[in-house]
């Protein structure tokens, strides 16, 4: 039974079935997995819904290269296919836009030794790139598709063409998601209650101002913030689960066709949007001062995007954004129950992958919840993540 006097506050002695802590893009998609299961569950935000890194600006949803394939891959491919019909599903319930568009991508080579490995790649995503009648291709071209898009000084050795890539706005999705959880029967959300511990010996997760709600079981999804909090379930690690890591984007106003393909080169990303908005990003720093200021790294960026695309030369900046994201100490998703606390289930990690996998990997913790198998890598799993960190150097 869940006892609650208003949407931010528990009282008498709260306990439920599910306990999800964390309401970015992976407490999200769990939530809505226990709706559709009719799982009673609360989901708890130390502040409000998506704002951490699951509120950010790129969006971009780009594969992993079609080489070298491997279950993970396999698992990514399938994910980006079945994220486009579990978005169009969601706002159909909703009548909100999440802002998704198969656009693909274009990456230039800038230089000669590059364009045989891409030839290479062509063949390697006509073999793997394929899902029933469904094709997606790895073309290579000699010039732009548009002028500028990108600069013709870039393309020394033509240009690659990923028509499976695609972009999503982050905080269009986390809309989305949020709003169908209003209407939930089955999942109550309360925002501004931070959990600081997870008692697993009594099944109760403490809050800060030391109230107590006592779970069946508990998926912790609470981003970077989920190390500490399976770290403490079992004996010290002589490494961390996992770090935070910042990233920085902006969001510059350009009129621009939201259906050209998004822009990547070495690290950079550049995202057309819906409403003439295009998405520049991201750093990756494991060592900041300030995570949530944006400074010359992003400037920098900006810069180079202008170099990249011409057309965003005199375009408009309209934010800064700053956050940090989780990255697993395998660098992949960390997703399963604590093999000693059974009942307690990790979802979090893939600091560069979420939101193109965030509704699979949700899926295989609720199945963890209802008893049944993952249906995951096993790279991905939390056993996995704590071998590594127990590991000395």
């Amino acid at each position: 039974m869940i006892y609650a006097d208003s949407p931010g506050r528990l009282s008498g002695q709260p306990s439920t079935p599910l306990l999800i802590v964390g309401g970015g893009i992976m407490g999200l998609w769990a939530a809505v997995h226990a709706e559709r299961q009719g799982i009673d569950a609360i989901l708890l935000d130390s502040g409000r819904l998506g704002q951490g890194a699951s509120g950010g600006l790129l969006g971009a949803l780009m594969p992993h290269m079609p080489d070298k394939w491997s279950e993970k891959k396999q698992f990514q491919f399938d994910a980006l296919l079945s994220l486009e019909d579990e978005i169009h599903r969601l706002e159909d319930a909703t009548g909100l836009q999440a802002g998704y568009r198969r656009s693909g991508r274009l990456i230039p080579l800038p230089k000669a030794h590059l364009r045989p490995i891409a030839e290479r790649h062509n063949v390697d995503a006509r073999s793997h790139w394929v899902a029933g009648e469904r094709r997606f291709h790895w073309h290579v071209l000699d010039a732009a598709l548009s002028p500028d898009w990108p600069a013709p000084a870039f393309v020394e050795a033509g240009l690659v063409h990923d028509t499976l890539a695609a972009r999503v706005s982050p905080r269009g999705l986390g809309a989305v998601l949020s709003a169908y959880l209003k209407t939930a029967r089955h999942v109550r959300v309360i925002e501004g209650a931070e959990v600081v511990r997870i008692d697993s010996s009594a099944d109760e997760a403490l809050l800060g101002d030391w109230t107590a709600i006592a779970f069946g079981h508990c998926i912790i999804a609470a981003g970077h913030r989920a190390f500490p909090l399976l770290e403490a379930l079992g004996d010290p690690l002589p490494h961390r689960l996992g770090q935070p890591v910042k990233g920085q984007a902006a969001l510059l106003k350009a009129e621009l066709d939201p259906g050209l393909p998004l822009l990547y080169l070495d690290g950079l990303y550049i995202v057309p949007h819906d409403g003439g908005h295009v998405a520049i990003g991201s750093t990756s720093e494991n060592r900041f001062d300030d995570p949530l200021a944006t400074d010359g790294q992003l400037e920098e960026l900006i810069e180079r995007a202008r170099l990249l695309a011409p057309c965003l030369a005199q375009a408009t900046i309209v934010e800064r954004w700053a956050g940090l994201r989780p990255k697993a100490i395998d660098r992949d998703p960390m997703v399963g129950a604590h093999p000693d606390h059974a009942n307690v289930i990790a979802l979090t990690g893939g600091f560069k992958v979420s939101f193109g996998m965030a509704h699979r990997l949700a899926e295989a913790a609720i199945a963890a919840v209802c008893g049944g198998p993952l249906g995951l890598p096993a790279g991905f799993s939390l056993e996995n993540h704590l071998v590594a960190a127990s590991r000395k150097t």
